[in-house]
């Protein structure tokens, strides 16, 4: 098994919205589609990496409590964590470090009261000279 995690769905209340937040903060372009009524916008990713959507549907609620998911906040958390307010939502905890072996997290909320952190992995630079 390569990952116990294999797909993830954001909810939205006001899809739109939430669809412009993520593109903003992560500067990404989403894939839209409609299936059997349901609104998704599709995260980009590639091969055989972890897969989401933003999805409008009755059932979905957005919340701050349950799982928190960790999304890729690239080489450094500060140039998604700079966009999140401007973009709708609300920076919870700014960068910090997890330890020097691990990498970097913050939270945020999305525009629909969603909460998620954000990872920076540790940058290893190789000591050979």
């Amino acid at each position: 098994m390569k990952s116990i995690v294999t797909w993830f769905e954001i909810p939205a209340l006001d899809f739109d919205r939430c669809r412009k937040f993520y593109e903003c903060i992560l500067d990404v372009k989403m894939h839209y589609s409609e299936m059997e009524g349901v609104k998704h916008a599709f995260f980009p990713h590639e091969g055989e990496a972890i897969g989401g959507a933003i999805v409008q549907e009755d059932y979905l609620k957005p919340g701050t409590e349950g799982p928190l998911v960790y999304l890729n906040g690239g080489e450094n958390l500060d140039t998604v964590l700079n966009k999140v307010e401007g973009a709708g939502g609300k920076v919870l905890m700014p960068r910090r470090l997890i330890s020097e072996h691990v990498g970097y997290m913050a939270q945020f909320l999305d525009t629909e009261g969603n909460r998620f952190a954000l990872y920076e992995p540790i940058k290893h630079t190789d000591s050979k000279s």
